[in-house]
């Protein structure tokens, strides 16, 4: 386990980069705008969230390491060959690159899910989102800090050579994503999409979805209100003051000695988010984003543990693509939404559309999880479920 979650840092680290190195890339490198940086970002988002339900599901029809190795030699060749791509040419390759990136993140969550018990999932999915958590504060700033020292063609490539690095490792390490009482799901049969993206699962991937948009937003809204404060030189310190808390929560959480309702920690998360608006400095908004911090890391952990207990075996590589797709959506329309927010209010606004957002997703979830009860799974998940003792909580 510890040596999968290393690599699997490598590889997150450096794919949570790169919007920022292709940005740097276009804005240093072609000399063009920001503008035309977004449109590179936006078309390799696109492909990031349409691929990973796509790439999930030839995982669980083709095995781990025919993917890997071709979303490997994949990445290799979209960033080698960057520097020396047209703009309207590199568009569709980030496109491309987006499609088939690594997925790195989802494959973890299934190697979790199958090599520990029910009593350990809980601890070991809170210390992937501590992970993830650290892959957001150490990749984008080491692409920002990189391309201030060196030519932004040279940090594209060791961005490439990274992913391509951390995605090979996984699949020499080739984890196991089904139990030994699963080994024999693929060869059951898919079930089919309406058995198992049902209304629970529906509800899951609606709070994945808010998790996202929130925590996009409220780094949007950190920006704004220390703008306006005229101070946004230390907006930086705010954003690792809210990293830091998240890896605290996400450690915390591990070492609970239960779970708790998915629902309730997102609609948590929103609240105390909402009156982190009330800060008007820096020293004061360091303080006030110390209890979404200490929210993020678990609430993130509970959704990634419910989208693997509610998802039947044969099917758990989709259903974690779909849950990195709702989650790429969010973070992409997080702060757009925010930005509106605060447009038409002030930087306060942003805070509390992040937080309302994150709650009405929170009231979705628990109303839907609770209208339109999952169907009981297969006779496998059940003995699964049994073994492991934990079918008390397969809804959230």
């Amino acid at each position: 386990m510890a040596s999968l979650l290393g690599v699997s840092l490598l590889a997150r680290t450096a794919i949570t980069a790169d919007v920022m190195a292709l940005t740097m890339y276009v804005v240093l490198g072609l000399n063009m705008s920001y503008v035309a940086a977004g449109g590179v970002a936006a078309t390799l988002t696109t492909g990031l969230a349409l691929g990973g339900p796509l790439l999930g599901r030839i995982i669980d029809r083709r095995g781990l390491r025919t993917v890997l190795l071709t979303t490997v030699v994949v990445q290799v060749v979209f960033w080698l060959s960057v520097p020396v791509l047209p703009y309207g040419i590199l568009l569709g390759a980030a496109f491309a690159a987006g499609l088939l990136m690594v997925p790195a993140q989802s494959v973890t969550r299934q190697a979790i899910a199958a090599m520990t018990t029910a009593q350990q999932r809980r601890a070991a999915f809170a210390l992937e989102s501590v992970q993830g958590e650290l892959s957001y504060m150490v990749g984008p700033s080491a692409v920002i800090l990189c391309a201030a020292k060196m030519s932004p063609g040279v940090v594209v490539w060791a961005l490439g050579a990274a992913i391509a690095a951390g995605g090979t490792a996984i699949a020499w390490l080739n984890p196991p994503l089904r139990t030994e009482d699963e080994a024999d799901a693929g060869a059951a049969g898919r079930p089919p999409r309406r058995e198992w993206l049902n209304g629970g699962m529906v509800a899951v991937l609606t709070m994945a979805f808010g998790t996202a948009t929130l925590l996009s937003g409220v780094d949007l809204a950190v920006v704004a209100t220390l703008e306006e404060a005229g101070q946004v030189s230390w907006a930086a310190l705010v954003v690792a003051v809210l990293g830091v808390a998240s890896i605290a929560g996400g450690l915390i959480y591990g070492a609970l000695s239960r779970s708790l309702p998915t629902w309730l920690l997102l609609g948590l998360l929103g609240l105390v988010t909402i009156p982190a608006g009330l800060a008007h400095d820096w020293p004061w908004l360091c303080v006030a984003v110390v209890g979404t911090g200490l929210l993020a890391a678990p609430t993130l952990s509970a959704v990634a543990d419910a989208v693997i207990r509610l998802a039947p075996a044969g099917v758990r590589g989709e259903a974690a693509g779909l849950q990195s797709s709702v989650q790429s959506a969010g973070f992409a329309l997080g702060s757009p939404i925010v930005g509106v927010a605060v447009d038409v209010s002030v930087p306060a606004g942003g805070f509390a559309a992040a937080g309302l957002a994150g709650f009405a997703a929170a009231l979705t979830g628990c109303l839907l999880s609770r209208r339109c009860p999952s169907p009981r799974p297969p006779s496998s998940a059940r003995r699964e479920s049994a073994r492991r003792t934990d079918a008390t909580h397969v809804q959230r």
